[in-house]
C-alpha cells in the first residue's frame, strides 16, 4: 500500500504546484498587459494633446 500512497502524494504535490504556477503566470500576463495598455493610452493622450 505504501507505494500507492506515495504515488498519490506525488501526483497531488505536482498538481498543486502546477495550479500555483498557472495562477502566478496568468497574474503576470495580466500585469504586463495592463502596463502595455497604460503605455498605449499615454501615447494616445500625448498625440491628442
Amino acid at each position: 500500500m505504501a507505494p500507492i500512497n506515495w504515488l498519490i502524494l506525488f501526483i497531488f504535490f505536482f498538481y498543486t504546484l502546477y495550479m500555483i504556477m498557472n495562477f502566478m503566470y496568468f497574474n503576470f500576463i495580466k500585469k504586463l498587459k495592463m502596463k502595455i495598455l497604460k503605455k498605449k493610452n499615454m501615447k494616445n493622450k500625448n498625440k491628442f494633446i
